[in-house]
C-alpha cells in the first residue's frame, strides 16, 4: 500500500494528465502545428548579442530545452522571484518592456528569471497562436522548479499580451498552484475577428492579481476589462487590482519607466 506522501504526487500528475488531454481537445480544431524553433534561435542569438545585464541559462535540459534570462537580486536581499513571459514574436529581453522590466526588478531587489516563449513566423496572428499555447506549460513549470531547487519565494508570474494568453492557459490548468501573485499586463489582446478561445481564470486564483493596461491599449483589451475585474473579485484576493495606465498604448512603447513604476508600486504594497 503506497504511503500518503506517494499518493500526492501521483494524483497531481494524473490532474495534469487529465489537465493536457483537455488542452488537446479545446485546440482540436485548429490546424495542428508546432512553434518556429529555428526563429526562436534566431531570436535567442540576436538576445545573446545584446545581453547586458543578467545571464542565459538553459532550462529542460533533458527535453525540449530552452532558453531564459535569469539576474540575481542586485539588492542586498531577495525579497522573491519573478519570472516573465514576454508578448507575441519577441524575445525574453526585448528592449521596449520585458528587458527593462526584468533588470529594474532586479535593482529593486527580486530575483528575476525571463523565459523565452515559443514564437510563429512574424505574419502570425492569435488564431495561429492558438495550438502552441500549450508548449508554454512545461516551459511555465520548469522555471517554478528551477526556481524551488534553489529555494526563493515568494515567487510572482508576470505576463505580456501573448505571454498573459499562455500564462492563462497554464491557471486555467493548475489555478494558482505554485504562485503568490500574478501580473497580466495588456490581457486579452487578439487580432480582428478572432475572440479569445479559452476563459479569464482569474476566479479560480487566491493569490493577489494586477491587471494593468494602458490608456492607449487595443480595443478588446478594454472592451472586456469589466469581465476581468468581475473574475478578479469573484477570486476574493483584497490586493488584487486593475490599473489603466495613463497615455501608454499596449506595447508602453518609450514609456517602460512608467510599467516599471506601475509593476514595483503594487509589488512594494505587500511589504515583501
Amino acid at each position: 500500500m503506497k504511503t500518503l506522501p506517494t499518493l500526492i504526487p501521483s494524483l497531481k500528475a494524473r490532474q495534469r494528465c487529465l489537465s493536457v488531454l483537455a488542452a488537446v481537445a479545446l485546440f482540436s480544431t485548429f490546424p495542428s502545428h508546432g512553434s518556429d524553433r529555428d526563429r526562436e534561435d534566431r531570436l535567442v542569438e540576436e538576445m545573446e548579442a545584446n545581453l547586458f545585464d543578467g545571464k542565459v541559462i538553459s532550462l529542460m535540459p533533458d527535453g525540449d530545452a530552452f532558453a531564459a534570462v535569469e539576474m540575481e537580486s542586485q539588492a542586498d536581499i531577495t525579497r522573491g522571484a519573478v519570472i516573465l513571459l514576454h508578448g507575441r514574436g519577441f524575445h525574453a529581453d526585448w528592449p521596449e518592456n520585458i528587458g527593462p522590466l526584468r533588470v529594474a526588478l532586479s535593482e529593486a531587489g527580486w530575483h528575476t528569471l525571463s523565459l523565452q516563449m515559443p514564437v510563429l513566423e512574424k505574419s502570425a496572428k492569435y488564431f495561429d497562436y492558438v495550438p502552441v499555447l500549450p508548449e508554454a506549460l512545461p516551459r511555465i513549470d520548469a522555471a517554478l522548479a528551477h526556481l524551488a531547487a534553489e529555494n526563493i519565494s515568494p515567487v510572482v508570474l508576470l505576463a505580456h499580451s501573448c505571454g498573459a494568453h499562455m500564462a492563462m492557459l497554464w491557471m486555467e490548468q493548475l489555478a494558482d498552484e505554485g504562485i503568490d501573485a500574478f501580473i497580466g499586463i495588456g490581457m486579452g489582446a487578439t487580432d480582428y475577428q478572432q475572440p479569445m478561445r479559452h476563459p479569464f481564470p482569474f476566479a479560480l486564483l487566491k493569490v493577489p492579481v494586477l491587471d494593468l493596461y494602458g490608456a492607449l491599449d487595443y480595443p478588446a483589451v478594454h472592451r472586456m476589462a469589466p469581465e476581468r475585474l468581475q473574475l478578479i473579485n469573484e477570486g476574493g484576493n483584497p490586493l488584487s487590482k486593475q490599473v489603466v495606465s495613463a497615455g501608454v498604448d499596449h506595447y508602453f512603447t518609450d514609456n517602460s519607466d512608467q510599467l516599471i513604476e506601475e509593476v514595483n508600486g503594487w509589488l512594494d504594497s505587500f511589504g515583501w
